[in-house]
């Protein structure tokens, strides 16, 4: 079994301000992460690590077999699928969709002269086919809705065949249709053997899609627990994590979280 991701020691300060405090973590080829934690915990800074979009103040972050710090990252960057808010702005609301997906190939947003061929886009097809978006590729992105357009991103972050796929908050913004909808995609994609190695970034238990074999919980930049979901994601760890007493319920493969009501 494969390693495609390892922090040790991992660090990130600054200035005063420290996002991420002494992180171990070990990915794996088959496995597939949910990460939660409070605003503020470092769930984000923690992806962009992952992305190879910055580099830690301390320790070591192996990714997919290399050391950042030892790697050109324009070489990295396109081995890994990423789909967040700040690049979602990014795409151009008038850019078709099939554009949005197949510009990934060059690691770029928005098309302009790069040329594409039938292979490229009969794989850009395939994967919006896998997300139930193909019939939107004639369309141009600022026409799609918010669950829309969270499916064609996820298209676009697995158009180079990714070896890891990491999910910022996939189902913010969406109502409850969408967020089902979303959770029903990608818990089919959690359960693909195929499928890339995935973290995905939430807030709520509710958005864990089934299939989730891992779970870290952070809080303060720092971990509270790691490892297999079941085992991991429980009444005491989650309620350390938010710091109130919360109640975790498990049923039929999915997550919800309360708070546990004080008496007298």
């Amino acid at each position: 079994m494969a390693t495609v991701a390892e922090l040790a020691g991992v660090d990130v300060k600054r200035g005063r301000a420290v996002l991420l405090d002494d992180i171990d973590l070990v990915v794996n080829e088959d496995e597939r992460w949910v990460v939660i934690g409070p605003n503020g915990a470092g769930k984000t800074t923690l992806l962009q690590l992952l992305a190879a979009q910055i580099h830690p103040s301390d320790g070591v972050v192996g990714l997919l077999g290399d050391v950042l710090g030892t790697i050109d990252v324009f070489e990295l960057r396109p081995r890994i699928g990423l789909t967040s808010s700040a690049l979602a702005e990014r795409i151009p609301r008038d850019e078709k969709v099939l554009d949005v997906v197949l510009s990934a190939a060059y690691a770029v947003v928005g098309r302009w002269r790069e040329e594409y061929d039938d292979l490229d886009e009969d794989r850009a097809t395939e994967l919006l086919a896998s997300l139930r978006v193909d019939h939107l590729v004639e369309r141009t992105y600022g026409t799609l809705s918010e669950g829309e357009r969270k499916r064609v991103q996820i298209a676009r972050a697995l158009m180079t065949d990714p070896e890891l796929l990491l999910l910022d908050e996939p189902a913010s913004g969406l109502d409850l249709a969408g967020r089902e909808a979303l959770l029903e995609t990608l818990s089919d994609l959690f359960a693909d053997p195929g499928a890339p190695a995935t973290m995905l970034v939430t807030h709520h238990v509710e958005e864990i899609p089934t299939g989730a074999t891992h779970c870290l919980l952070l809080a303060d930049g720092q971990v509270v627990a790691a490892g297999p979901i079941a085992a991991t994601l429980t009444d005491r760890n989650l309620s350390d994590t938010f710091g109130m007493n919360l109640h975790v319920s498990h049923t039929g493969g999915r997550w919800t979280a309360r708070a546990v009501p004080r008496h007298g």
